[in-house]
């Protein structure tokens, strides 16, 4: 077989994986399971990017009337003989994604869901002549896909509501058959109305919609929908018998979302990459679903891709840019000191024990703090490690590119909480220009004592400098005249943060450094050292800077020293 070049990086149409020579991780099996283990509406709940949507679009192509049967050949699924025989290209299959249907007010998000599903029903155009249908059947399907000059559905917002289940009958009419309907990202609109201020309508219309196709539906054979969060049963899912839910919990099909430790290694061999598990392991991996450790697959295919363009790429953060982290700006913002110091543990990666709600309501995210953590949970910013006699569950931050996440919110909330006290920071940043230790050392160490330390059994070295690194910058931002450089080019090397002062032609140096087991003085010295052996005031002095102010910083946990030069 001739090798496959191509990484499958944002791909999740089964057929074109298939047939444009993408790399494929078989992950039909889940169709046999899902045969085995008949539900009338099965629920899928797993974090983004953890291949829900490619997930839907293989079983859309394996049991929809007219697909190509020879999509299959060669995998996992089309060993099953007698199950392709009964199942594949045998059913009428309504497909539709939620993902888009949002909007700054009820009235955009409403015509979004209309236009999602007048998509789908565009795709079954041949009812119009169908010979199965009377005419007034077919005058109602005509409702469901007719559009105006704007090109926008008509449909109303009653047959909206019934629209799904109006497809199934029709369908099911003319193809003697019942309807596999599959609904991707089903709670997007949720979250979205959530945010935006009109989650009761929403609920409201998603509440019946699904109802009428799946509680009232005696044309639906079975339905398989996708979403980050387990919605509360009684919000939206209200009577549905035989309702199977397969979150991140469970045992089930949790070997068919995301990649795990034999996968990766495969793909990383065949594409000479073994050199650079071990960096994979520790940015992507450490998912727990049920009693497996996932990698997620997005972010391994991502880094792949980016070693083929340039294979001295270091890991990058690529999940963290794929929507807002704001439930841990959320988390961060609304924390209490108890809350803070459960945060501090999971960042030096300990662990907290939680008991954790299954179902939510968006609405409950702000009526308690603890339901915060069951949102982190279930959307990937948090994992499994095990549970205790008593139900609480073991949660821990799955790996390097989480932890980035979290740090980055911690220093986003410690810019906006030093910021309270304008006059005090600006005395703090004011005492480097005038080459105050004493005064620079009383003021960063009481900024460090409320923030969140990391320990020395936490994370490398080099994350720990960033973190302190990180925090001094935002305490710098803002400060009017200040030209402030991170880790820029200078003398023989990068300083740490470079600053000038125009109007006082002040120059400042600063190289920061973990002091381990607080060795404050040891830190302090080589810090010094490395500004005057890479010369890393050249560049201030080329620039016109006629002071030059020297810092060597070392910090421990949450206490620094500083020494000047």
């Amino acid at each position: 077989m001739a090798k496959k070049e191509k990484l499958p990086l944002g791909i999740e149409n089964f057929e074109e994986m298939r047939t444009r020579d993408y790399y494929y991780v078989d992950k039909t099996g889940l169709i046999r399971t899902l045969l085995e283990n008949p539900g009338k509406v099965n629920l899928f709940t797993r974090p983004r990017r953890f291949g829900k949507t490619l997930t839907m679009s293989t079983l859309k192509y394996f049991f929809e009337v007219g697909r190509e049967g020879t999509l299959f050949d060669g995998l996992e699924i089309s060993q099953e003989k007698d199950l392709c025989k009964e199942f594949m290209g045998k059913f009428p299959v309504i497909s539709v994604t939620l993902k888009g249907a949002t909007g700054t007010n009820f009235a955009e998000a409403r015509s979004m869901v209309r236009r999602a599903i007048g998509n789908e029903a565009m795709r079954f155009q041949f009812l119009l002549e169908s010979e199965r249908l009377t005419k007034m059947e077919q005058s109602l399907y005509e409702s469901v896909v007719n559009i105006d000059k704007t090109g926008a559905y008509t449909m109303s917002d009653e047959l909206l509501k019934d629209s799904l289940q109006v497809l199934s009958r029709l369908l099911e009419k003319h193809y003697g058959k019942k309807v596999i309907m599959l609904i991707d990202e089903y709670d997007v609109p949720l979250d979205k109305a959530y945010q935006s201020g009109y989650y009761e309508e929403m609920v409201e219309l998603i509440r019946t919609l699904f109802g009428n196709a799946l509680k009232t539906n005696e044309s639906l054979d079975f339905a398989v929908l996708t979403g980050c969060l387990r919605i509360s049963k009684e919000s939206i899912f209200t009577g549905l018998n035989n309702f199977n839910v397969y979150t991140v919990k469970d045992v089930h099909y949790n070997e068919y979302f995301g990649f795990s430790d034999g996968e990766v290694r495969e793909l990383l061999e065949y594409y000479g990459f073994m050199g650079k598990y071990d960096a994979i392991k520790e940015w992507y991996d450490g998912y727990r679903f049920g009693k497996l450790e996932i990698y997620c697959p997005w972010d391994v295919v991502c880094y792949c891709h980016a070693l083929k363009m340039d294979a001295s790429m270091v890991p990058q953060n690529y999940w963290v840019n794929t929507s807002s982290n704001g439930i841990v700006r959320k988390l961060i913002e609304q924390a209490d000191e108890v809350t803070r110091k459960e945060t501090e543990l999971l960042v030096n990666g300990r662990s907290i024990k939680k008991k954790l709600r299954q179902e939510l309501t968006y609405r409950d995210m702000d009526s308690d703090i603890d339901n915060l953590w069951s949102i982190l949970f279930t959307t990937g910013y948090l994992t499994q490690c095990g549970q205790d006699d008593g139900g609480l569950i073991e949660l821990v931050i799955p790996n390097r590119e989480i932890q980035w996440i979290f740090e980055e919110q911690i220093w986003e909330w410690m810019k906006k909480d030093v910021r309270k006290d304008l006059q005090k920071l600006e005395s703090f940043c004011k005492a480097f220009e005038e080459g105050n230790t004493e005064a620079i050392e009383s003021g960063f160490n009481s900024y460090l004592r409320k923030t969140i330390s990391l320990r020395d059994n936490s994370v490398r070295k080099d994350t720990k400098e960033n973190f302190y690194h990180g925090i001094l910058l935002g305490l710098f931002a803002g400060m009017e005249g200040w030209l402030v450089q991170s880790n820029a080019e200078s003398g023989e090397g990068y300083s740490d943060i470079s600053i000038e002062i125009g109007d006082k032609d002040i120059g400042i140096v600063i190289e920061l450094k973990y002091a381990q087991n607080a060795a404050f003085d040891e830190g302090c010295r080589k810090a010094l050292q490395q500004i005057r052996d890479r010369n890393y005031e050249e560049d201030l002095l080329d620039d016109g800077m006629k002071i030059i102010r020297r810092y060597g910083i070392a910090c421990y946990k949450k206490r620094c020293k500083v020494v000047s030069e």
